[in-house]
């Protein structure tokens, strides 16, 4: 069973891509589903793209529901630990 819940957003940042090569990300989309090739039954999928550089500016994790989480808190901890003057919006 499927959710088809998928939360698109955009964002600012920077992914390494094909080949080592850097590029600009500015859309990331968010969903749980069968994974492409993850050895798990569903798994939480992200998307970091770029869509005016074409398919190819793509970077693309599969997590399962628990390292997907552990990487949300991981996340929370490193941000947290930022001083307030460091960060901007």
């Amino acid at each position: 069973m499927c959710t088809y819940l998928t939360v698109k957003d955009e964002i600012d940042g920077s992914a390494k891509g094909p080949n080592g090569s850097w590029f600009h990300v500015s859309d990331v989309t968010v969903y749980f589903d069968h994974p492409v090739h993850a050895m798990a039954e569903h798994t939480l999928n992200i998307d970091f793209t770029d869509p005016s550089k074409g398919p190819s500016a793509r970077v693309a994790v599969e997590l399962t529901a628990d390292s997907a989480r552990k990487l949300v808190a991981a996340i929370q901890e490193a941000l947290d630990a930022v001083p307030a003057e460091m960060q901007r919006a």
